[in-house]
């Protein structure tokens, strides 16, 4: 059931939102080459506890830390360790945000210094996907038309959308309805109408659609092993237009 908020619910959300983003700004420029992911989770869980917030992600479904965070081939739900960053990589961080009952999401990834440059291409291609995407969702379209744009973009370069994972509804709890694939799905189609607060979030490899988890059972890789990119945004269809609330 999509849950549709008020000016007061959106009022908290926007709150929550603009944390994230606050957050999001920090990390592209404190992530570099030597860190550990691990060393970067505890950044991120002391800036959203230090703000009176709640790691969305610590504890949901059992997951372990309060980011995600994925590196090359991993697509999402990377758990943070001792893995160190290194020059060439890219860094996917997925993170959610609680505050005072309202909940936000979003994710980015950063290329470091040494990123060759057509996985930068690709980095770039995914962040330009989601926003052809969230220009989408105004009221009277629809939740496939958000995914047409995202998919028919990618696929002009030869990339491919992850099918299995897809964007969500948000705001009074982590994940709600309505699902939102970054692919026309006739299954995931309802129709836009204002008051509702969606994660749109592009997953797109390098090369073929295909995925794999690891044993820790929550990481998601690329079969073939090519490089993937992550970016997502919380808006608002509200005003009969799209408001990004995570915009940094």
């Amino acid at each position: 059931m999509i849950r549709l908020k008020t000016k007061h619910d959106l009022d908290g959300i926007r709150s929550s939102c603009r944390l994230l983003a606050q957050l999001h700004k920090l990390l592209a420029s404190y992530v570099k080459p030597g860190l550990t992911t691990g060393a970067v989770d505890l950044f991120i869980h002391d800036f959203i506890q230090d703000h009176n917030a709640i790691p969305a992600f610590l504890g949901y479904m059992g997951f372990p830390a309060s980011s995600c965070i994925s590196l090359n081939e991993q697509i999402i739900h990377g758990i943070p360790g001792k893995r160190v960053i290194l020059d060439a990589d890219i860094v996917s961080i997925d993170i959610g945000i609680n505050l005072n009952g309202y909940f936000s999401d979003a994710a980015q990834t950063l290329c470091m210094p040494e990123t060759p440059s057509e996985v930068k291409k690709m980095v770039d291609v995914t962040r330009e996907s989601l926003y052809l995407g969230l220009q989408e969702a105004v009221p009277g379209k629809r939740v496939s038309h958000i995914g047409k744009a995202v998919s028919r973009y990618v696929e002009q370069f030869g990339y491919s959308v992850v099918k299995e994972y897809c964007g969500h509804g948000v705001g009074f709890s982590q994940h709600e309805d309505p699902q939102v694939p970054n692919y026309p799905s006739a299954s995931a189609n309802q129709r836009l109408r204002n008051g509702m607060v969606i994660a749109i979030e592009p997953m797109v490899n390098m090369g073929k659609d295909a995925i794999k988890h690891l044993d820790d059972k929550w990481t998601v890789v690329t079969a073939d092993t090519m490089p993937s990119a992550h970016w997502e945004h919380t808006v608002a269809v509200v005003d009969n237009s799209v408001e990004i609330l995570t915009k940094w």
